[in-house]
């Protein structure tokens, strides 16, 4: 049976014949698929040739994974006589072998894989290498552009929504052999292929393009291979900048010499760092007799590196005089911008449990033994990172001045690291937690978790029982201020 689609990329066509052929279970060696100017074998013998339409009597249900139709619609644009037998194979072979797509190793797996694999590349550079040239203007002031391009596959729909998306202000028209996609008033249209010759050969546009080009090129981090792999030599007749490429090349190492010869001469870290030991400790900040003059020297702390990648310094707040002081880690990600401890989502869990615990976070100095947020980044999000006990120790003199300027009777301690900054040494939480530990200064310390932990949690009721645990430690500070 031949089934005839309407194009070479009837992705829509394919896909119903081979829905309706699967619900009759036609084996994929009974069907023949035929695309306008496909060549005919003249040894085969003669096809009926039909349109299937639904049997209703055959209520056989067809499958088709969202994953597979979307690597179909892909992969039709290959250049491949048999894609569309393929495609009808595996979802044949589908129906009777529901892991046929969980064996990466199937021949049939590893054609729909690398053939995907092709079309996707196809579409990257497609995206990468159109270069636009002016043509003129509308009569309503908007600017018309042209590009000739050369894709391998036929993927002028697929690559066709990037373009509407970032150049949805001017009127444009992308020309290749096959196909043409035009965009104007703001409407997306589909024509037929041109010639290179029907596009201008350049605009005044090009040589700022040029100057740019090379003005990025570094020659310090030349690899040809890796660029050429990435911008293959088939496409630089398109190119305006690609004219420049041999020359750039050939002047590299003469330009990555004379890079060195003119660089700076960076002073040695270790020097660095023996001259700052060397100079008198926190010189600059031993002035400070209360807190407004120690927060306004604490912004300009560079004791650890971590105030060169943090927002901001965020400094303790609350009352001068508060007689419960509680002492966090270190800031988080939302702290970190608003300049203000404890007000992300440990925060909130803070302030209910304070709450619930008799205790008003209104009458509570709060502060961290870390001022800098610490984190490690990850795309576009700051991860929280532990600081490490050089952090801890280089903030310590700043915990100890805020004691000395609040005088709090009673201390929290937030977690282990807060529990080393105002201890002096590394603590186990089993050992401390649930004690009135006496320090040099005349304050009772009271550790327990940290409220960030409880939202760590794995599961409610353990959530629930760590929850209840930390409002009997907080429970317990409060206990030690009415007794005075």
């Amino acid at each position: 049976m031949k089934i005839e689609l309407a194009s070479e990329i009837d992705f829509k066509g394919w896909r119903d014949a081979a829905r309706e052929a699967c619900r009759r279970d036609i084996r994929p060696d009974e069907l023949q698929w035929s695309t306008p100017g496909s060549e005919e074998d003249l040894f085969a013998p003669p096809p009926s040739s039909a349109r299937l339409k639904q049997n209703r009597e055959d209520d056989r249900k067809v499958v088709a994974p969202k994953p597979f139709l979307q690597a179909a619609e892909r992969v039709v644009c290959l250049r491949e006589p048999e894609r569309f037998s393929l495609l009808y194979r595996i979802l044949w072979r589908y129906q009777k072998e529901r892991r046929l797509f969980q064996n990466a190793a199937d021949p049939d797996m590893v054609w729909l894989n690398s053939g995907e694999k092709l079309i996707r590349r196809d579409v990257h550079k497609m995206h990468a290498f159109v270069r636009f040239r002016k043509a003129g203007e509308t009569p309503n002031d908007r600017e018309q552009f042209v590009s000739w391009f050369e894709p391998t596959y036929r993927i002028e729909r697929l690559a066709a929504p990037f373009f509407q998306k970032r150049f949805a202000n001017m009127d444009w028209v992308i020309v290749t052999p096959e196909a043409s996609i035009h965009w104007q008033d703001n409407k997306l249209t589909f024509g037929e292929g041109g010639r290179r010759e029907d596009v201008p050969a350049a605009d005044a546009l090009e040589d700022h393009w040029r100057t740019y080009f090379a003005s990025i090129f570094n020659p310090a981090r030349l690899k040809i291979q890796a660029m050429t792999s990435e911008m293959p030599k088939k496409y630089w007749k398109n190119l305006p900048e690609a004219d420049l490429i041999p020359d750039l090349i050939r002047s590299a190492h003469a330009r990555e010499r004379a890079m060195a010869e003119t660089a700076p001469t960076l002073p040695s870290p270790l020097s660095k760092t023996l001259s700052e030991r060397q100079a008198p400790e926190l010189e600059a900040f031993e002035e400070a007799t209360d807190l407004i003059a120690l927060k306004k020297a604490l912004r300009t702390c560079r004791r650890c590196e971590l105030a060169d990648c943090a927002s901001q310094t965020v400094c303790g707040e609350g009352p001068a005089q508060a007689r419960v002081m509680l002492v966090g880690e270190q800031p988080g990600d939302q702290e970190d911008i608003e300049g203000k401890p404890f007000i992300g989502p440990a925060g909130h869990l803070l302030n209910d449990c304070l709450e619930k615990a008799g205790l008003s976070r209104d009458d509570i100095y709060i502060t961290n033994a870390v001022k800098h947020f610490r984190f490690e980044a990850r795309g576009k999000r700051r991860i929280h990172k532990p600081p490490s006990v050089g952090h801890v120790d280089a903030c310590r003199w700043w915990v100890s001045k805020e004691i000395e300027f609040v005088r709090p009777d009673v201390i929290i301690a937030l977690g282990l690291t807060a529990a080393r900054s105002l201890l002096h040494q590394n603590v186990r939480l089993g050992d401390v937690r649930g004690q009135a530990i006496s320090l040099p200064q005349g304050q009772t310390l009271v550790v327990t978790c940290h409220p960030s932990s409880l939202l760590r949690q794995p599961d409610a009721e353990t959530r629930l029982a760590e929850t209840e645990a930390f409002i009997r430690d907080l429970s317990q500070a409060a206990d030690f201020l009415a007794r005075d």
